[in-house]
C-alpha cells in the first residue's frame, strides 16, 4: 500500500506545535512535508522523524505569504513521488505574536501580522480546497489562538488577523464539508511549553508550574483526533487550554 501524505505549513522548532504535528502524523506512517521559513528548524524536524524509523519526511523551505510558493508546495504535496498518496491532510500553522501599543502600531506592522496570521491561511485554504474538492476527501486544520475570539490591549493587530483566519475556516467548513472535506479550527488558548515561549518568557514557564502551559505533543494528539473523526460527527472548532488557564 502507498504511504499517505500530509503537509504542515508554518513549522518552526521541533519543540513546538508544527514540529509535534509533523511527528504525530509520521507515527501513523505518513509521509510528511515539513514546510517552514527556517531551514535549520525544519531540517531538525525531518531528522527527528528519520531517527524514529516510522513514517518519512521532507523539508520544504517556504514563505507561506508568497502565493507562488504556496501553489508550488501543493503541486509537490499532491505529487509526492512513488509509493505515496496525494496529500489528504493540510495543516495551516503559521503565526506570529507580539505586544504592541495601539498608538505605536504602524500600518506596516499591522499588515505584516495580517499577512502571516490571515492571508497565509487564505492561500493555504484556497489551494487545499482546489486540490481536495475533486477528490471528495481530506482534512484541513487551521491553528487559531485566544485572539481568534477576543481582542486584548496591545494585541489588536494579532486579534484582527486571527479572527479573520477563523472566519476563513468557518466559511470553508460550510462550503466544503458537504463535499467531503473536514475543515477544523483549533483555538490554542494559553501559552505553549515550547522553545519559543521558553526563550522569550522564561519567567512565565517557571511561574506556570506543572501542567500550567499547553504541551505541544498534547496539542498534536488533538490534530490527529480531528483527522480521524468519522464524518457523522465532525468538529469544526476545538478550543484547547491547560486546566489552570483563566478563561
Amino acid at each position: 500500500m502507498n504511504r499517505p501524505t500530509a503537509i504542515v505549513f508554518g513549522v518552526g522548532s521541533v519543540r513546538g506545535v508544527g514540529g509535534a504535528v509533523c511527528k504525530r502524523f509520521a507515527r501513523e506512517d505518513y509521509h510528511v512535508i515539513v514546510a517552514g521559513r527556517t531551514s535549520a528548524k525544519i531540517d531538525e524536524v525531518v531528522a527527528d522523524i528519520a531517527a524514529s524509523g516510522i513514517g518519512s519526511a521532507e523539508a520544504l523551505r517556504i514563505d507561506v505569504t508568497d502565493e507562488a510558493q504556496v501553489i508550488a508546495a501543493f503541486d509537490r504535496a499532491m505529487n509526492p513521488g512513488p509509493g505515496r498518496e496525494p496529500a489528504d491532510v493540510v495543516v495551516s500553522n503559521a503565526g506570529n505574536n507580539a505586544f504592541i501599543d495601539f498608538t505605536q502600531l504602524s500600518s506596516k506592522q499591522f499588515e505584516d501580522f495580517w499577512r502571516v496570521g490571515c492571508y497565509a491561511g487564505f492561500l493555504v485554504g484556497r489551494e487545499a480546497a482546489r486540490h481536495l474538492a475533486p477528490l471528495g476527501r481530506g482534512t484541513v486544520i487551521f491553528t487559531g489562538a485566544s485572539g481568534s475570539l477576543r481582542g486584548k490591549p496591545g494585541y489588536a493587530h494579532f486579534a484582527a488577523a486571527k479572527a479573520g483566519l477563523r472566519m476563513i475556516a468557518q466559511s470553508m467548513a460550510r462550503e466544503y464539508g458537504p463535499k467531503g472535506i473536514h475543515v477544523a479550527h483549533v483555538v490554542i488558548d494559553g501559552g505553549i511549553l515550547g522553545d519559543r515561549l521558553q526563550a522569550a518568557f522564561p519567567d512565565r514557564v517557571t511561574l506556570a508550574a506543572a501542567d500550567g502551559l499547553l504541551g505541544y505533543d498534547a496539542i498534536a494528539e488533538n490534530y490527529w483526533m480531528l483527522h480521524r473523526q468519522p464524518r457523522s460527527a465532525w468538529t469544526q472548532e476545538l478550543d484547547l487550554r491547560p486546566f489552570k488557564e483563566n478563561w
